[in-house]
């Protein structure tokens, strides 16, 4: 059997690209003209949030929790902004976390909630890190490590307050308060913390339960700092701030607590482009499984995100966008690439290229998670790195 014979192109699509460093800028210039999607980080307002978290918690420290790439903003960015500010303590989740931070704050006091599981003392030690231990196992590692490396190591202790999550029960703590001497071999305690699980809910009952459980378990322990407020215990008042605070939804412009007034600055907006603007009759459907059918004739705007970019699905036939102060619904289902808004009542002309926001300076975090039946947090976290970032006011 012979080949068959293929058609005449006039060119040869296998045969390489050569290199023509004029192509590549004019590609590049391409590539990079049109901007689907857009998230701005305003680190000015990220430090200026620094600053307001330190004048409510003041005269306690503020340190500033960076983990999940800072909340989904960029932790070298971050970070560089707040040491810029003063911020000389950071929290973190993983090792990897803590890690990448060493770098980018070599001076810097740098906790790692994950702990000390045997697998991660070495890197732990080698870069200066201070696990925050969860359990006397933990503790027992972190000790071993020391009495190994012939060295005092510096630790935070977790003691669950009624989380329930990680920290120290109430046996372990008993067991720690009657034989801390043994237990803390080698060790340096610099911080005592826990975390309320209702801060973001200022008449919970539950926070002033844990408050006094958590003095309850300083008496009983050797004297070192302490800390038991994030984010939303700042604004419980001064009884919960101990020694040390840690924001973390508060610096990136989230509300601690939904409902009451924030006094944090919005740090990011995320924009879309209106790809193509349309007239839709009454009665026809918009977008996959036609879950959404217009009442009247209609202007449709299609904005470029979609759950791709952490736009959640649940956002379909739910919440709005902005053009300006103005408010637009989202209709149909959110798809991978693409949202539909409605433009009819919109009062300015809406056209291709037109910038609408999902959230920033006139939609809120708060707004758009509720809409989308989540928590500010979720939104963040969730935005992948399709949306451009533009760091705006870099140190």
């Amino acid at each position: 059997m012979t080949d068959l014979p293929q058609p005449r192109t006039g060119f040869d699509l296998t045969a390489p690209r050569r290199h023509c460093p004029a192509m590549d800028r004019a590609d590049e210039g391409m590539i990079t003209a049109f901007e689907a999607a857009r998230l701005t980080v305003r680190l000015s307002v990220l430090a200026e949030n620094f600053r307001v978290a330190q004048r409510l918690a003041g005269p306690a420290e503020v340190a500033s929790v960076v983990k999940a790439d800072a909340y989904g903003i960029g932790v070298a960015p971050a970070a560089k902004s707040l040491l810029a500010a003063g911020c000389d303590s950071f929290f973190v989740a993983r090792l990897e976390e803590g890690i990448a931070l060493r770098d980018l704050a070599p001076e810097a006091r740098i906790f790692v909630l994950d702990g000390a599981q045997p697998d991660m003392v070495p890197a732990l030690i080698a870069h200066r890190l201070i696990p925050v231990l969860n359990s006397l196992s933990e503790i027992a590692a972190w000790s071993a490590a020391a009495a190994a490396t012939r060295s005092q190591l510096d630790a935070a202790i977790h003691i669950d307050t009624g989380m329930n999550r990680l920290g120290l029960s109430p046996a372990e703590l008993s067991d720690l308060a009657a034989e801390h001497v043994r237990h803390l071999s080698g060790l340096r305690v610099v911080l005592w913390v826990s975390h309320l699980a209702c801060s973001d809910e200022p008449e919970a009952k539950l926070n002033g339960l844990q408050l006094e459980r958590f003095k309850t378990a300083l008496a009983m322990l050797p004297a070192a700092p302490a800390s038991l407020s994030a984010s939303g215990g700042i604004m419980l008042g001064k009884e919960y701030h101990f020694d040390l605070v840690r924001p973390g939804i508060a610096l990136y412009g989230g509300n601690p607590q939904p409902g009451q007034r924030n006094p944090f600055g919005s740090v990011l907006s995320l924009t879309a482009t209106i790809m193509q603007v349309r007239q839709a009759g009454k009665g026809e459907s918009v977008g996959y499984g036609a879950s959404y059918r217009l009442k009247r004739p209609s202007l449709l705007g299609t904005a470029a995100l979609g759950y791709a970019d952490g736009i959640f699905r649940s956002l379909s036939n739910s919440g709005s966008v902005a053009i300006g102060t103005a408010r637009a619904p989202i209709v149909g289902r959110v798809s991978m690439d693409l949202l539909t808004v409605d433009l009819t009542d919109i009062p300015t002309a809406v056209h291709a290229g037109t910038e609408v926001e999902l959230f920033g300076q006139t939609i809120s975090l708060e707004e758009i998670a509720t809409a989308g039946g989540t928590i500010a947090y979720e939104v963040l976290t969730s935005l992948s790195r399709r949306a451009r970032r533009h760091y705006e006011d870099m140190p």
